[in-house]
Protein backbone atom coordinates (compact mmCIF):
# COMPACT_ATOMS: atom_id res chain seq x y z
CA UNK A 1 0.00 0.00 0.00
CA UNK A 2 1.19 3.20 -1.36
CA UNK A 3 1.79 5.95 1.75
CA UNK A 4 -0.71 8.08 -0.32
CA UNK A 5 -3.41 5.52 0.02
CA UNK A 6 -2.62 5.02 3.62
CA UNK A 7 -3.13 8.79 4.37
CA UNK A 8 -6.31 8.74 2.47
CA UNK A 9 -7.59 5.66 4.22
CA UNK A 10 -6.48 7.08 7.85
CA UNK A 11 -7.96 10.91 6.92
CA UNK A 12 -11.10 8.73 5.76
CA UNK A 13 -11.24 6.97 9.31
CA UNK A 14 -10.85 9.40 11.17
CA UNK A 15 -14.35 11.41 9.56
CA UNK A 16 -16.03 8.05 9.74
CA UNK A 17 -15.41 8.21 13.82
CA UNK A 18 -13.09 4.84 12.84
CA UNK A 19 -10.24 6.33 15.36
CA UNK A 20 -8.75 2.81 16.05
CA UNK A 21 -8.99 2.06 11.97
CA UNK A 22 -6.87 5.02 11.52
CA UNK A 23 -4.00 4.14 14.31
CA UNK A 24 -3.64 0.65 13.31
CA UNK A 25 -3.73 0.39 9.59
CA UNK A 26 -0.56 -0.89 9.08
CA UNK A 27 -1.25 -3.65 11.61
CA UNK A 28 -4.32 -4.65 9.93
CA UNK A 29 -2.61 -4.48 6.53
CA UNK A 30 0.24 -6.86 8.21
CA UNK A 31 -1.88 -9.22 9.67
CA UNK A 32 -3.87 -9.70 6.27
CA UNK A 33 -0.69 -9.97 4.01
CA UNK A 34 0.72 -12.79 6.59
CA UNK A 35 -2.63 -14.89 6.33
CA UNK A 36 -3.42 -13.99 2.91
CA UNK A 37 -6.88 -12.72 3.24
CA UNK A 38 -9.21 -12.15 0.37
CA UNK A 39 -11.33 -8.84 0.22
CA UNK A 40 -14.23 -9.39 2.34
CA UNK A 41 -12.17 -11.10 5.29
CA UNK A 42 -9.92 -8.70 5.71
CA UNK A 43 -13.24 -6.02 5.29
CA UNK A 44 -14.68 -8.54 8.07
CA UNK A 45 -11.23 -8.00 10.43
CA UNK A 46 -11.32 -4.21 10.34
CA UNK A 47 -15.01 -4.01 11.47
CA UNK A 48 -15.10 -6.28 13.51
CA UNK A 49 -11.98 -5.06 15.39
CA UNK A 50 -13.58 -1.47 15.17
CA UNK A 51 -16.44 -2.79 16.63
CA UNK A 52 -14.71 -4.48 19.82
CA UNK A 53 -12.71 -1.01 20.39
CA UNK A 54 -16.08 0.53 20.24
CA UNK A 55 -18.16 -1.91 22.94
CA UNK A 56 -15.34 -1.96 25.42
CA UNK A 57 -14.93 2.27 24.73
CA UNK A 58 -18.71 2.60 25.43
CA UNK A 59 -18.23 0.10 28.38
CA UNK A 60 -16.10 1.99 30.02
CA UNK A 61 -17.17 4.99 30.03
CA UNK A 62 -21.15 3.70 30.88
CA UNK A 63 -18.72 2.53 34.48
CA UNK A 64 -17.66 5.52 34.70
CA UNK A 65 -21.10 7.28 34.76
CA UNK A 66 -22.50 4.54 36.96
CA UNK A 67 -21.38 5.82 39.98
CA UNK A 68 -20.17 1.60 41.23
CA UNK A 69 -18.30 1.97 44.12
CA UNK A 70 -16.32 -0.96 42.54
CA UNK A 71 -16.65 -3.40 39.52
CA UNK A 72 -16.12 -6.56 40.99
CA UNK A 73 -17.68 -9.29 39.22
CA UNK A 74 -19.37 -12.89 40.24
CA UNK A 75 -16.26 -14.41 39.51
CA UNK A 76 -14.72 -12.56 42.11
CA UNK A 77 -17.67 -14.08 44.64
CA UNK A 78 -16.38 -17.14 46.47
CA UNK A 79 -19.41 -18.97 46.47
CA UNK A 80 -18.15 -21.72 48.45
CA UNK A 81 -18.02 -19.47 52.05
CA UNK A 82 -21.41 -18.92 51.39
CA UNK A 83 -23.26 -22.85 50.81
CA UNK A 84 -26.66 -21.80 51.41
CA UNK A 85 -26.31 -20.06 48.10
CA UNK A 86 -26.98 -21.97 44.74
CA UNK A 87 -24.99 -20.39 42.50
CA UNK A 88 -26.85 -21.70 39.80
CA UNK A 89 -29.34 -18.83 40.53
CA UNK A 90 -26.88 -16.34 40.69
CA UNK A 91 -25.56 -17.03 37.74
CA UNK A 92 -28.71 -17.37 35.86
CA UNK A 93 -29.46 -13.99 36.74
CA UNK A 94 -26.01 -13.21 34.91
CA UNK A 95 -27.57 -14.05 31.58
CA UNK A 96 -30.25 -11.05 32.34
CA UNK A 97 -33.62 -11.82 31.19
CA UNK A 98 -34.55 -10.35 33.90
CA UNK A 99 -33.32 -6.74 32.35
CA UNK A 100 -34.80 -8.21 28.67
CA UNK A 101 -38.06 -8.38 31.00
CA UNK A 102 -37.92 -5.39 32.99
CA UNK A 103 -38.27 -7.44 36.05
CA UNK A 104 -36.34 -7.41 39.15
CA UNK A 105 -33.89 -8.48 41.67
CA UNK A 106 -34.05 -8.24 45.28
CA UNK A 107 -30.77 -9.33 47.65
CA UNK A 108 -31.79 -10.05 51.11
CA UNK A 109 -29.35 -10.82 54.46
CA UNK A 110 -27.57 -9.64 57.19
CA UNK A 111 -24.29 -7.29 56.72
CA UNK A 112 -21.80 -8.62 54.95
CA UNK A 113 -23.05 -11.47 53.34
CA UNK A 114 -21.93 -10.30 49.81
CA UNK A 115 -25.17 -8.79 48.47
CA UNK A 116 -23.25 -5.70 46.84
CA UNK A 117 -21.12 -7.62 45.44
CA UNK A 118 -23.44 -9.89 43.73
CA UNK A 119 -25.40 -6.33 42.45
CA UNK A 120 -22.92 -4.98 41.30
CA UNK A 121 -21.79 -8.16 39.24
CA UNK A 122 -24.90 -8.04 37.46
CA UNK A 123 -25.00 -4.40 36.99
CA UNK A 124 -21.15 -4.77 35.41
CA UNK A 125 -22.48 -7.65 33.27
CA UNK A 126 -25.64 -5.64 31.90
CA UNK A 127 -23.37 -2.91 30.78
CA UNK A 128 -21.13 -4.40 29.30
CA UNK A 129 -24.22 -6.17 27.69
CA UNK A 130 -24.65 -2.53 26.70
CA UNK A 131 -27.47 -1.42 29.00
CA UNK A 132 -27.41 1.42 30.75
CA UNK A 133 -26.58 1.53 34.71
CA UNK A 134 -26.74 3.19 37.37
CA UNK A 135 -26.33 2.76 41.28
CA UNK A 136 -27.34 4.86 44.45
CA UNK A 137 -27.83 3.84 48.09
CA UNK A 138 -31.41 4.48 49.19
CA UNK A 139 -29.79 6.91 51.54
CA UNK A 140 -28.63 8.96 48.91
CA UNK A 141 -31.46 8.72 46.66
CA UNK A 142 -34.16 9.63 49.09
CA UNK A 143 -31.38 12.73 49.68
CA UNK A 144 -30.63 14.06 46.78
CA UNK A 145 -34.89 13.46 45.63
CA UNK A 146 -35.46 15.42 48.93
CA UNK A 147 -32.97 18.60 47.69
CA UNK A 148 -34.54 18.39 43.96
CA UNK A 149 -37.96 18.59 45.61
CA UNK A 150 -36.70 21.77 47.83
CA UNK A 151 -35.75 23.45 44.86
CA UNK A 152 -38.32 22.59 42.54
CA UNK A 153 -36.88 20.43 40.34
CA UNK A 154 -38.36 17.10 41.57
CA UNK A 155 -39.15 15.91 38.43
CA UNK A 156 -35.54 16.48 36.40
CA UNK A 157 -34.20 14.40 39.23
CA UNK A 158 -36.66 11.73 38.97
CA UNK A 159 -35.69 11.16 35.36
CA UNK A 160 -32.23 10.18 36.31
CA UNK A 161 -32.91 7.37 38.70
CA UNK A 162 -35.47 6.16 35.69
CA UNK A 163 -33.52 6.51 32.57
CA UNK A 164 -31.26 3.79 33.30
CA UNK A 165 -32.33 0.48 32.33
CA UNK A 166 -31.11 -0.64 35.61
CA UNK A 167 -31.19 0.94 38.63
CA UNK A 168 -29.18 -0.49 41.96
CA UNK A 169 -30.23 0.54 45.05
CA UNK A 170 -28.11 -0.47 48.17
CA UNK A 171 -28.62 -0.73 51.46
CA UNK A 172 -32.69 -0.71 51.94
CA UNK A 173 -33.47 -0.45 55.47
CA UNK A 174 -30.28 0.72 57.16
CA UNK A 175 -32.35 3.92 58.21
CA UNK A 176 -35.58 4.11 58.77
CA UNK A 177 -37.43 6.85 56.43
CA UNK A 178 -39.80 9.24 57.00
CA UNK A 179 -43.68 9.43 55.29
CA UNK A 180 -42.50 11.89 52.63
CA UNK A 181 -38.99 10.22 52.34
CA UNK A 182 -41.14 6.90 51.71
CA UNK A 183 -43.77 8.71 49.12
CA UNK A 184 -40.27 9.79 46.72
CA UNK A 185 -39.10 5.60 47.10
CA UNK A 186 -42.66 4.65 46.13
CA UNK A 187 -42.55 7.07 42.93
CA UNK A 188 -39.38 5.75 41.80
CA UNK A 189 -40.54 2.04 42.18
CA UNK A 190 -43.96 3.04 40.76
CA UNK A 191 -42.67 4.93 37.56
CA UNK A 192 -40.05 2.21 36.92
CA UNK A 193 -42.72 -0.32 36.91
CA UNK A 194 -42.48 -2.70 34.07
CA UNK A 195 -40.48 -0.29 32.45
CA UNK A 196 -36.64 -1.05 34.19
CA UNK A 197 -35.32 -2.95 35.95
CA UNK A 198 -33.97 -2.33 39.75
CA UNK A 199 -31.41 -4.58 41.71
CA UNK A 200 -31.97 -3.48 45.43
CA UNK A 201 -29.99 -4.93 48.74
CA UNK A 202 -31.70 -4.91 52.19
CA UNK A 203 -30.72 -6.10 55.54
CA UNK A 204 -34.63 -6.38 56.70
CA UNK A 205 -37.13 -8.89 55.58
CA UNK A 206 -40.01 -7.89 53.42
CA UNK A 207 -42.12 -8.22 56.60
CA UNK A 208 -40.38 -5.53 58.26
CA UNK A 209 -40.28 -2.84 55.47
CA UNK A 210 -43.26 -1.02 57.31
CA UNK A 211 -41.18 -0.20 60.08
CA UNK A 212 -38.65 0.56 56.86
CA UNK A 213 -40.82 3.27 55.20
CA UNK A 214 -42.79 4.63 58.20
CA UNK A 215 -46.24 3.39 56.81
CA UNK A 216 -47.44 -0.43 56.12
CA UNK A 217 -49.80 0.71 53.27
CA UNK A 218 -46.73 2.30 51.83
CA UNK A 219 -44.94 -0.30 52.20
CA UNK A 220 -47.65 -2.82 50.61
CA UNK A 221 -47.71 -0.37 48.07
CA UNK A 222 -43.75 -0.16 46.98
CA UNK A 223 -43.70 -3.94 47.72
CA UNK A 224 -46.69 -4.66 45.83
CA UNK A 225 -44.82 -3.10 41.88
CA UNK A 226 -41.27 -4.46 43.20
CA UNK A 227 -42.47 -8.19 43.54
CA UNK A 228 -44.46 -8.19 40.66
CA UNK A 229 -41.89 -9.31 38.79
CA UNK A 230 -38.77 -10.01 40.65
CA UNK A 231 -36.57 -12.68 41.83
CA UNK A 232 -35.52 -12.86 45.46
CA UNK A 233 -31.96 -14.06 46.73
CA UNK A 234 -31.98 -14.81 50.69
CA UNK A 235 -28.08 -14.91 51.50
CA UNK A 236 -28.13 -16.22 55.51
CA UNK A 237 -24.25 -17.12 55.96
CA UNK A 238 -21.46 -15.06 57.49
CA UNK A 239 -20.03 -12.17 56.93
CA UNK A 240 -17.45 -11.90 54.23
CA UNK A 241 -15.76 -8.09 55.75
CA UNK A 242 -15.72 -10.24 59.35
CA UNK A 243 -14.13 -13.18 58.20
CA UNK A 244 -11.19 -11.60 56.40
CA UNK A 245 -11.17 -8.91 59.68
CA UNK A 246 -10.49 -12.43 61.22
CA UNK A 247 -7.85 -13.35 58.81
CA UNK A 248 -6.56 -10.28 59.35
CA UNK A 249 -6.25 -10.46 63.22
CA UNK A 250 -4.94 -14.03 62.82
CA UNK A 251 -1.78 -13.01 61.11
CA UNK A 252 -1.12 -10.01 63.01
CA UNK A 253 -1.47 -12.21 65.92
CA UNK A 254 1.16 -14.74 64.10
CA UNK A 255 3.82 -12.01 63.59
CA UNK A 256 3.53 -10.48 67.35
Amino acid sequence: MSELTSTRIRTTAAKLGLPHLAEALNQYVQRADEAKMGYLDFLDLVLAEELAVRDDRRFRNGLRLSKLPHHKTLEDYDFSFQPDLDPRKVKDLATLSFVEDKANVALLGPPGVGKTHIAVALAVAACRAGYSIYFTSLDDMVHHLKAAEDQGRLMSKLTSYLRPAVLVVDEVGYQPLERAEANLVFQVISKRYEKGSIILTSNKTFGEWGQVFGDEVLATAILDRLLHHCEVISINGPSYRLKNRLKAIERETEVA
